[in-house]
C-alpha cells in the first residue's frame, strides 16, 4: 500500500492508469475513505492517471492533531501531488472535498486543469449545526451519528435497494478517527467562500443532488452563478451522488473532462 510521508501526516493513496496520461485527483467527503470513488476509479483509469487518497484521520492516513482548516487539507493534497511530481491535475471533490477544490481554484489555480465541485457549497451548514455534531462525536464517537448521517447521505430508496453499498460507506464513517473527524467538522464550520468563489477561472462543473439536504441544489446553483463559464448539473440523488447516481455522475464527469 503506497504512503506519502508529508510534513505532519502519513497519507495513504492509490494511483492507477496509463503513465503519462492526464491526472485526475478525487477528493473525498467527510467521514469516508478513498473507496468512496470505486465506482469511478476503474472507469477513468482507462484514460486518466487516477489518484485517490485518504484525508488525514480517515482510512489508512495518520491523524495529526488539530486544528484543521480547508487550507490545510488543500495543502495535504498539494503535498501529495508534489510527492508524486505532478504539476497539474483535473480535480473532482465532493462535499468537503469540493470546498478543498474551491480553495485550490482560488489560491493555486496553476495546479488545476478542470475542476468538478460536487454536492458542496461555498458555505455548508450552520455554526449551530456543526457545534451539535461536534459535541455528539466528542461524547460518543462517529458511531453515535452514523444513522443520522447515512439518512442524509442516501435516499430511502437507495438505502433499501443497495444495502451493501450503504454498509460499506457506513463502516468507513465508523472507523474515522474521532479527533480528526471533529477537526474536519470545525474546518467545515469556519469555511465561507461565498465572496471568493467568483475568482475561480478553471473550467468548472458543478454537480448537485436533488434530494441533498446538506449541500442543496440551491448551494450548487450559487456556485455555478458565481463561477464564470461553469456548468450546473442536478442528479436524482442525495449527498453521495457519485455512488447513488453512479452512472449519470460518471457520464457527466467523462463528458466534461473530454470536452
Amino acid at each position: 500500500m503506497p504512503f506519502a510521508e508529508l510534513k505532519d501526516v502519513r497519507m495513504h493513496y492509490e494511483i492507477a492508469g496509463p503513465d503519462g496520461a492526464p491526472v485526475l485527483l478525487f477528493s473525498n467527503p467527510l467521514g469516508t475513505d478513498l473507496s468512496v470513488w470505486d465506482a469511478q476509479a476503474g472507469e477513468f483509469a482507462k484514460k486518466y492517471r487516477v489518484l485517490r487518497c485518504d484525508k488525514r484521520g480517515h482510512g489508512q492516513s495518520s491523524a495529526a492533531p488539530g486544528p484543521y482548516t480547508i487550507e490545510l487539507l488543500a495543502h495535504d493534497e498539494l503535498g501529495l501531488l508534489d510527492f508524486l511530481k505532478i504539476d497539474k491535475a483535473h480535480y473532482c471533490g465532493l462535499s468537503i472535498g469540493g470546498q478543498t477544490g474551491m480553495w485550490l481554484g482560488v489560491n493555486k489555480p496553476e495546479r488545476l486543469n478542470k475542476l468538478v465541485l460536487s454536492n458542496t457549497g461555498a458555505q455548508i451548514g450552520t455554526t449551530e449545526g456543526w457545534n451539535k455534531r461536534i459535541e455528539a462525536v466528542r461524547k460518543g464517537g462517529t458511531k453515535s451519528i452514523t444513522d443520522t448521517v447515512i439518512e442524509r447521505w442516501f435516499t430511502f430508496d437507495f438505502r433499501t435497494s443497495e444495502p451493501l453499498e450503504v454498509s460499506r460507506v457506513r463502516r468507513a464513517l465508523e472507523r474515522a478517527d474521532t479527533a480528526a473527524y471533529v477537526a474536519c467538522c470545525e474546518a467545515l464550520r469556519e469555511f465561507d467562500y461565498r465572496e471568493r468563489v467568483g475568482a475561480i477561472r478553471a473550467p468548472t462543473l458543478v454537480i448537485s443532488g436533488t434530494h441533498d439536504p446538506a449541500a442543496t441544489p440551491q448551494d450548487g446553483r450559487y456556485l455555478a452563478d458565481q463561477i464564470a463559464g461553469s456548468r450546473f448539473v442536478e442528479l436524482d440523488a442525495s449527498h453521495i451522488s457519485n455512488i447513488e447516481a453512479r452512472e449519470p455522475f460518471t457520464a457527466e464527469l467523462a463528458a466534461f473532462l473530454a470536452a
